[in-house]
């Protein structure tokens, strides 16, 4: 099934902690409840597709349903949902003593990490405290067309964005900034300390053993996506195919049924021994994301597991990640005793700001 859609790629996280509110048509109360009545996720996908979410799968509590042209198998471009799969590689190989939480960077990757950030350990790129530099531009629409097709290579994007880079780094450790860049630079650390591709890693200690049927990381030259899938437009070109550049930092295919799953292993603790999983859900706590507008307040949010915390109407935190690529915007989030799980994915039309709608799917599910 293809879905023809005009996108825009969006920043999920910042609207989770901005408090947006879904606009009233999208979600009214349920018939004969009050009007402040808080709404259902059936309510709030029974009223779409609409001009801003031309199609939406949920699965929640292993529930899958869909609105719109798109099914709730339907295959997604999971982008920075990618990163949980990539922290969780390295905290087994942190179990497994190939690598060092506390160790400098640049031991593993010399030639990746500039001398400037002689100071950055692992512990700082799982948990977003590098102070790497800002990510070099990446191809987009500006560059013509073809721009979805084209390829950067992870050491190519770090060179660039270094050489980008201006001032003395700031010391690691003391503000968390959601940065791409670290999950490039762990994704090579995975290769340099085992020998093989990352996909190959990550193929070997998760998808597999988990029986992900439905989840790759598709190599460099791999536009395609298997169907059922949403067929996707930017300003008026087909973007369905595209490069799946992002790599250990983005570049995941996967399904929503799939992503319940590792979410599942993940909280249970079957993917990292004891002493790893307590780090899953472990936010610096000196760090501030005072100018991290992925977090609310002055407090960080993401773990050394590449989670985000995130903290509904009631006070209650959830724990999950987002992750956009032109044409889809997911998520998934859980409780931390998996009383409650949610896997989302939207196909925004571009018309219009879809973060109120998933703000308030994930506070539906969680909430109602």
């Amino acid at each position: 099934m293809h879905l023809r859609l005009a996108v825009t790629t969006l920043l999920l996280t910042s609207a989770l902690s901005a408090g947006a509110v879904l606009p009233a048509a999208a979600a009214p109360a349920a018939s004969g409840a009050p009007a402040s009545a808080q709404p259902t996720v059936h309510d709030i996908l029974g009223h779409l597709p609409d001009d801003i979410v031309a199609g939406a799968l949920i699965r929640q509590d292993g529930v899958g349903t869909a609105a719109g042209p798109v099914t709730a198998d339907a295959y997604l471009r999971a982008g920075s949902v990618t990163k949980a799969f990539t922290n969780t590689v390295v905290l087994q190989l942190i179990a497994e003593h190939r690598i060092d939480l506390d160790a400098p960077a640049r031991r593993y990757v010399p030639r990746v990490l500039p001398e400037a950030y002689d100071g950055v350990t692992v512990h700082h790129l799982l948990d977003h405290t590098s102070g790497l530099p800002k990510p070099a531009p990446t191809p987009g629409p500006a560059d013509g067309p073809g721009w979805q097709l084209r390829s950067v290579t992870p050491e190519g994007l770090l060179r660039a964005s270094f050489a980008a880079a201006t001032g003395t780094p700031p010391e690691p450790g003391f503000e968390q900034q959601y940065n791409g860049l670290n999950s490039f630079v762990l994704g090579l650390i995975v290769e340099k300390v085992t020998g093989h591709s990352f996909t190959t890693e990550l193929e070997r200690r998760i998808i597999r053993p988990l029986r992900l049927r439905h989840t790759s990381l598709p190599a460099a030259d791999d536009s395609t996506i298997p169907s059922p899938h949403a067929e996707v437009y930017v300003e008026g070109q087909d973007v369905t195919e595209q490069s799946p550049y992002p790599w250990a930092e983005g570049g995941m295919i996967s399904t929503a049924a799939d992503l319940d799953r590792f979410t599942t292993a993940l909280f249970r603790g079957r993917l990292l021994p004891p002493a790893e999983q307590k780090l899953v859900f472990e936010v610096p706590v000196a760090a501030n994301g005072r100018d991290n507008k992925n977090c609310s307040g002055p407090t960080a949010c993401y773990s050394i597991g590449g989670l985000m915390r995130y903290q509904l109407p009631d006070g209650e935190e959830v724990w999950g990640k987002t992750g956009s690529r032109p044409g889809w915007d997911n998520g998934f989030f859980a409780t931390r005793d998996l009383r409650h799980r949610l896997v989302y994915s939207l196909n925004p039309t571009g018309a219009g700001d879809d973060l109120p709608y998933i703000r308030a799917l994930i506070d539906a599910a969680f909430t109602a």
